[in-house]
């Protein structure tokens, strides 16, 4: 079986505190540090690892922060090829409110890539897709890479026969969108901004969805919080709803449903199945504290508590 390819341009070490109770401008005392590579590609491989996938994380990455990052991957078990550049890779806080159950992230920047790391990363690229079956492009994108990158990668890998998930906002997921990607991922928030207006029902969301299928894409998955998902296809509109959680952190939950949507593809599971393994996987990643995610156990034990209807 080909693997799958996930690629953060923008990776991070996530670093996540946990204390009692936020206070906005005064002192807060740390309980308990948890240090995670982060990124939301990152995140999808981490999943997939849980899953027993094949799969291979790709990106940049600088300096010492960026040595560290390939450390972690290496000691939790993630094929890795990040392609460096002078700087130093980010570092993202996240901050766990007990009191409240709320996570505040303050995410820097980012590094920008040398001119000779972009052209050393998309010549190895075009290289491996002949072992790629599926591509997931995901995050934000470094400063001084141009907004149509991802539009540049999903071509590349189109061209090669490899289906893209695209999980992206703004300007990038905009020109990612206009070569065709396979699927993409956005939350309402980010639908709403791609279409310019709000969608207030799950009609008005169904409708603004499949406007976006015009262009080559097979699946729109609108992520909705508690709220669940809805799937366009080609084919038919799923609604899911998920079993009752006790959110934690939403941190790493719609990769968890990115990372699902992956796998089953590539285990070429049905529709159906695939949409109840996405809501699983995200809300039991969502219950979770920090950047930690679901296990192939949990997801298992819980799809029978996924509500699926057809649209």
């Amino acid at each position: 079986m080909k693997r799958i390819m996930t690629v953060t341009l923008n990776p991070a070490i996530d670093k996540t505190v946990t204390v009692d109770q936020l206070t906005v401008a005064g002192l807060n005392r740390i309980k308990e540090i948890r240090v995670d590579p982060g990124g939301k590609g990152i995140n999808v491989a981490k999943v997939l690892l849980q899953f027993g996938s094949p799969v291979n994380a790709w990106g940049f990455q600088a300096g010492m922060e960026g040595q560290l990052l390939m450390q972690m991957l290496e000691e939790i078990g993630i094929p890795s090829s990040f392609f460096q550049t002078p700087g130093k890779s980010r570092t993202n806080l996240k901050v766990v409110d007990e009191t409240t159950k709320q996570t505040t992230e303050l995410n820097e920047m980012g590094q920008q890539p040398s001119d000779q790391a972009i052209r050393e990363f998309l010549e190895a690229f075009e290289a491996e897709m002949k072992r790629t079956s599926i591509l997931v492009l995901g995050g934000s994108l470094p400063p001084g890479l141009p907004q149509d990158f991802y539009r540049t990668l999903t071509e590349i890998a189109g061209k090669n026969g490899v289906r893209t998930l695209l999980d992206a906002d703004g300007d990038a997921l905009a020109a990612g969108i206009e070569a065709g990607p396979y699927a993409i991922k956005p939350n309402l928030h980010e639908l709403q901004l791609l279409v310019g207006q709000q969608l207030t029902s799950d009609e008005a969301i169904v409708t603004a969805a499949r406007k976006l299928l015009a262009g080559g894409t097979e699946y729109v998955a609108v992520s909705m919080g508690a709220e669940g998902a809805l799937i366009v296809h080609r084919e038919g509109t799923f609604r899911t709803r998920p079993f009752p959680i006790t959110p934690i952190s939403t941190v790493g939950a719609g990769d968890s449903m990115v990372a699902a949507m992956a796998h089953c593809m590539n285990e070429e599971m049905p529709i159906e199945e695939m949409v109840r393994w996405m809501t699983a996987a995200g809300s039991i990643t969502a219950s979770k504290p920090g950047t930690d995610v679901c296990t192939l156990d949990e997801v298992l034990r819980k799809l029978s508590e996924v509500e699926v209807t057809r649209v």
